[in-house]
Order: C-alpha cells, then structure tokens, then sequence
C-alpha cells in the first residue's frame, strides 16, 4: 500500500482481491474506515427520523396539528434525504471517503440547531397555525441531511473490500446506520421528559423539553466529525468523474435493482418513519390504557427499526452463500404474508397481533436491503472501472430505494385523510376520541395496497433472476 503524496490521508494501490495485501494492510484499515463509517451513518439516520418522535410531542409543546399535516412533517425529511442521496454519493470519487465523512458528518449540526433552538420556542408556539407549520416543515426538512450520508457512506466502503466479503461489509454498515432509527425512537422519547414527575406523565398534555432531542446529538456529531478527519482515509482508486454515472444510468440492471430496493429499503425507512403515527392513531383504546408505551417509547414504533436494522447484515451474508435473488425473493414473499397479517390485526383491534406481524415485515425488509445490496456488487466485475460503476449504482439504487419510503408514507397519509378530517371538525377531546376508535381501521387500504406490490416486486425477482437466469445475465451486459 503506497500512501498518495497530496495532504489528506489517500491511499494508492488498494487491491483488497490480492489475499497478502488483504490479510497484512488492507483488512485493517478497512476495518477502522467501517467502523467510522458506521458511527457517523449511525447518527445521520438517528437525525433523519428524529421527527418521527418530535411530532408525537408537538401537542405538549402547544402545537396542535392533524394527522395528515404530522405526516407532512414526517414524510419532508424522508423526500428531501432520498432527494440527496445522489449529489452525496457524487462527493465520494470528488472529495474522497475522508472529507466527504466529515462535511457529511458536519452538516447534521443544522437539524440537531433548528430542533434545539426554534422548534420549542415559545415565538413559535404563539404564531397562526399558517406560519407553525412553514417553520417546523422547514426545519423538518432539513433533517433530510442525515438521509443523504448513506449514499456517500455505502459507496465509500463499497471500495474497500473484496467482492467476497462486500456483501457483509455493506450489510454491516448499512445496518450500523439503520440503527440510527431505533435509537431516536427510543432514546429521544426518554430524553425529552428527563426531570418531568411521573404523575405529570400520565396526562394527556403534559410539559416535555423537546430542546433535550437536538441538544443530544450536538457533542456525538462533532466527535463522529472529528475520528472521520483524523482516522479515516481517501482512496485514490474511488476518484472519478461523471463516466460510471452516466453508465450506470445507461445499465439496465440499475433500474430492475433499484426498483427492487424500493420495495426492501422503501418499507423500511417509510414505516420506520409512519410507524408511531399508525400505531398512535390505529389502537388509541389500547394506548390509552398503556401510558407508558403511548408516552416513553413512541408506541413501540422503534422496535421495528430495530430488528430490521440488525437483520440486514444477515441479508447480505446469506446473499454471500445462497445467492442474492433467492434470498430477496424469500424476503418478499415473507413480507406480503407479514402484511396480510397485519390487516386482519387492525381489522381486530389486536395491537400484539399487529407489532408481531410488523416485527417480522422489518426483518424481512432488513434481510432483503442486505441481498439486493449483494446483488448490485454480483452485477459488476472486479476491475477498478466495475467498481466505480458499481458505487454509482448504489448511490442511485439508494436514492430510488429512499422515495420508495416517501411513496409508503403518501399512501398512509392518504388513508388518514377522512379520520383526519373528522377528527379536526370534533369540537372536544371526547368527540375526537370517539372517531379515532370508530376509525381506527383507517389503515388498511393501504397496507392491502403494500400486500400487492409485494406480490409484484416477488414477481420480478423470480422472472429476472430466478426463472430465467440467462436474461438476467444478459441484462447485466451494458
């Protein structure tokens, strides 16, 4: 390994398919760049889906929004992250792994500020309803800044490792962001009532430091900046210009794969973001008699991003042995049975029932994110050119995969709009109450829409890659 001679920690001569350079240098430095990598992920999902939980306690902070507009400020930051994901994953072959980790890193000051210092602004909470929702879908928005580093992230390390081991590589640091989800949904919800009796609690409005859920996150983002500039590395090889975009928008597979992800990575991101929204307003019985869930962990909505986030490593090291489309056709079909199983829960009132049904949804969704991440690095070669295109496909996969999300939270939002309505014409706390019980299958029109394009997407992978294995190769010829 010889070092570049320009400033900035780059590397020439990486060749992680050579098993003496791997085993003696590479393995090594490879290791320090993910886990760095998987630290600074880790903190640009939790900042991304931070507003999952801050619209939970909008209402304590004396700001009182419907349904659909909640899902409005959820679903912002997912559209703008997806929206990022390719001018980030652009900055990797022009800046190199090292900077672009540290301005990427940087850059979530923004959101963690906004949510520190406006969002519970008393100003704020005395403005018209018309300006409140500008202000907080502004500063929502900005939140899409966290969204947009696993481009950059997953395209880094993809160059790291050899084809053997980069489908665990990538599963691993794909997964060490997803986590990100789980920790907002369940640290924020403690974090912001620190110090609020328990007795205060237990009312349906209750005071809560919502400044506590920007404030946390300022002292991890400047150390995650600072191990990235001081430890990580640039490789020279990664350095590129427009060519393997352009090629990889020209290479069919990049389509077929991407729109693959959107049904992996797209229902893992979009229910992690709708999930406490659902939950709060599809078992209000249920939660009303358990304050603690309602209260403390964003009605259980982070479970799912947690199993789903672990998951993914499993996806891309069973993808490592059995194949990536078998293991991305399993995962489909699971998840269109998971979701059946969810509608006859809502349709029951029975919110066990349903989590279960959705831990298992997640964890399909996870194990499928690691296959289809495998089955973009199967469709290149090995050669330093392969690989460029490669990254470039993943940088566009993920930013396709991510408006799958935003599409999973349209639909939700579009189901909610009748209950929505009738609840804001509701002129006391016990009409609304009534509606949302009486309304409380509002929900599954749309997870019987997800149950079909499961169907669809399984459809695909067994067409393209299962059935007819000769076209898929035949695809992959640019």
């Amino acid at each position: 390994m010889r070092t570049d001679d320009r400033p900035g920690r780059w590397i020439e001569d990486w060749d992680p398919e050579n098993e003496t350079f791997w085993q003696e240098t590479g393995r090594k430095v490879a290791r320090t760049n993910l886990a760095i990598s998987m630290f600074t992920e880790h903190l640009g999902f939790s900042l991304w889906v931070v507003w999952t939980v801050v619209v939970l306690n909008l209402g304590h902070a004396g700001i009182d929004l419907s349904v659909s507009q909640l899902f409005v400020l959820t679903l912002l930051p997912n559209l703008v992250g997806s929206l990022l994901r390719i001018p980030y994953a652009f900055a990797v072959p022009r800046l190199g792994g090292r900077a672009c980790t540290t301005i990427s890193s940087l850059m979530l000051l923004v959101p963690a500020g906004l949510l520190a210092w406006v969002v519970p602004s008393h100003w704020l909470a005395h403005e018209s309803h018309h300006v409140q929702m500008w202000i907080l879908g502004l500063c929502a928005a900005s939140s899409g800044v966290g969204g947009g580093n696993f481009a950059s992230s997953m395209a880094n390390i993809s160059y790291f490792y050899p084809e053997r081991c980069k489908g665990w590589a990538l599963g691993l640091n794909a997964a060490g962001g997803n986590l990100g989800v789980a920790t907002a949904q369940l640290l924020v919800p403690l974090v912001v009532i620190i110090g609020i009796p328990a007795t205060t609690i237990k009312l349906a409005k209750h005071h809560v430091h919502l400044a506590y859920a920007g404030y946390m996150w300022l002292p991890l983002i400047v150390v995650g900046a600072v191990l990235a500039w001081t430890r990580m590395n640039s490789l020279t090889q990664a350095r590129a210009d427009k060519e393997p975009y352009l090629a990889a928008l020209r290479h069919r597979p990049t389509w077929v794969l991407s729109f693959l992800y959107v049904g992996t990575f797209g229902s893992f991101i979009g229910f992690s973001f709708a999930m406490p929204l659902v939950i709060k307003n599809s078992f209000p019985a249920f939660l009303d008699g358990h304050p603690f869930i309602a209260n403390y962990l964003a009605g259980l909505g982070f479970l799912g991003a947690l199993v789903g986030s672990s998951s993914r490593p499993i996806g891309g090291w069973l993808a490592d042995r059995v194949g990536g489309a078998r293991v991305t056709l399993a995962s489909f079909c699971g998840m269109a049975a998971a979701t059946g199983v969810a509608i006859g829960a809502v349709e029951r009132h029975a919110f066990v029932l349903f989590l279960i049904a959705f831990q298992f949804l997640f964890v399909l969704s996870g194990i499928g994110n690691g296959s289809t991440y495998k089955m973009i690095a199967s469709a290149y070669g090995p050669s330093v050119d392969d690989k460029r295109q490669a990254a470039a496909t993943i940088g566009i996969a993920g930013a396709v995969g991510a408006l799958g999300g935003v599409v999973v939270q349209v639909v939700i939002r579009q189901s909610s709009l009748q209950v929505s309505a009738l609840e804001t014409a509701a002129k006391t706390s016990a009409a609304k109450a009534a509606i949302a019980a009486s309304h409380a299958a509002w929900s599954v029109p749309a997870l019987v829409s997800f149950l079909a394009s499961y169907a669809v997407f399984a459809g695909v992978v067994w067409a393209v890659y299962i059935r007819r294995p000769a076209v898929s190769h035949a695809l992959a010829t640019p």
